[in-house]
């Protein structure tokens, strides 16, 4: 991994955090410490955004780029199956580039056509929170996490459920590229999933082509050709991506939340009484523990702000969860309390023209699954040994095993 550019007038008193150190996590005193010290620290990767105010008006700010190519380069990867995917992706293009790939999505991808898909999330998450209602144990990971999204991919992609399977792991892995800094497998397990990834959606896309539902690739596929705005790669390489991130980021998510209930009890029998605390519960989970916990941006050119000046290719990552820790944006933030109403939004999502597509969409995943299993079952706690995905990047538990009371 090439070294990365840092800010021109960094000196030695900025904290410093080895966000490569595989037992790196944010919810730390370390990361506390640095956070109160100064609004970014230096990492052996770039600068890692630690408040809230200054993270906000970043991914905001128009003068920064996402620039893939410069991840990938800093990340050791100049070609082959992975920089072929990442560096065109619809995350990291800008200004025209951008406008004109999202507008297909959004001709497809209708507020319509989420809030359709609610009634089927309903059904599906008081049916598998049924399945686990009684049991002395359960595999929450496989049987509710993972189980969830895939039913909603069946439905809003129009992939086979038979298909699963033949995904499943590279849907996950895929979202290692976020993590390709900490080396070990990474790398070749992301190159594994793109391969068979790109291989499947191009068998995905031709059915499509032939026999077009009302799903979303069909209906992709149906203004690409109509229009020709995209190339049949630039459409394939977005049906690659949201396929991962239909899957990937809100299995996580709903792991995510139940470690945290685990840790919380009180609260879990609070939103069993009274779902209508459901949307304060859905921000403060993704706030406390979220499953993208780093947005990246990229100077393209010399950086003025904050009364600092960065050089061109200075690298910022958002450091989501201790962002959204920051006792001056979220005051009371080291507590996990969903009777409160916080101040600011969450920033997992990221902002300004990147706003993440799939917001709303996750957000109704997480607002019918949560009372769904509050309302039958106990709280939550963990039954067994629990590894963990990189804290940087898309995180979140690999298994969980649990029982609830």
């Amino acid at each position: 991994m090439t070294a990365p550019t840092d800010a021109a007038t960094v000196s030695p008193e900025i904290p410093f955090l080895d966000v490569l150190d595989p037992a790196f996590r944010f919810d730390t005193p370390d990361v506390a410490a640095a956070r109160a010290a100064n609004w970014y620290a230096r990492t052996p990767v770039g600068l890692l955004v630690l408040r809230y105010a200054e993270a906000s008006e970043l991914v905001r700010d128009g003068r920064l780029t996402h620039n893939g190519k410069g991840f990938m380069e800093q990340n050791g990867i100049v070609d082959g199956p992975i920089y072929d995917w990442f560096v065109p992706a619809l995350v990291n293009h800008d200004g025209a580039d951008h406008r004109r790939m999202r507008g297909l999505v959004n001709k497809a991808f209708t507020p319509r056509m989420v809030e359709g898909l609610r009634p089927l999330i309903r059904a599906t998450s008081r049916r598998l929170a049924e399945e686990l209602a009684g049991r002395e144990e359960v595999d929450f990971f496989e049987e509710f996490a993972d189980a969830l999204p895939l039913v909603v991919m069946t439905e809003l992609l129009g992939v086979p459920a038979e298909d699963f399977p033949t995904f499943r792991t590279w849907s996950s892995d895929i979202g290692l590229v976020f993590s390709l800094a900490l080396g070990g497998d990474i790398p070749a397990r992301v190159e594994a999933a793109v391969s068979g990834l790109y291989a499947y959606v191009d068998g995905l896309m031709a059915a499509k082509a032939a026999n077009p539902g009302e799903d979303l690739i069909s209906a992709l596929v149906a203004v690409q050709r109509a229009e020709g705005t995209v190339t049949v790669d630039e459409l394939r390489n977005l049906v690659v991506t949201m396929v991962f991130a239909a899957h990937d980021t809100t299995r996580l998510q709903l792991s995510n939340a139940m470690v945290t209930f685990s840790e919380h009890p009180g609260q879990w029998e609070l939103l069993g009484r009274d779902p209508g605390l459901t949307a304060q519960a859905v921000e403060e989970v993704m706030r406390w523990s979220p499953s993208s916990n780093a947005v990246y941006r990229y100077a393209g050119d010399s950086f003025g702000f904050r009364d600092e000046t960065f050089e061109p290719g200075t690298m910022f990552a958002i450091g989501v969860q201790a962002v959204h820790r920051d006792p001056l944006a979220f005051p009371g933030g080291d507590v996990f309390d969903i009777t409160v109403v916080r101040p600011n939004q969450v920033l997992q999502f990221g902002g300004g023209p990147h706003y993440c597509l799939g917001a709303p969409l996750a957000r109704m995943e997480l607002s019918e699954a949560l009372p769904a299993l509050a309302e039958r079952l106990g709280p939550p706690s963990v039954a067994g040994p629990v590894t963990w995905r990189p804290a940087i990047g898309i995180t979140g538990p690999n298994e969980l095993p649990l029982r609830f009371g």
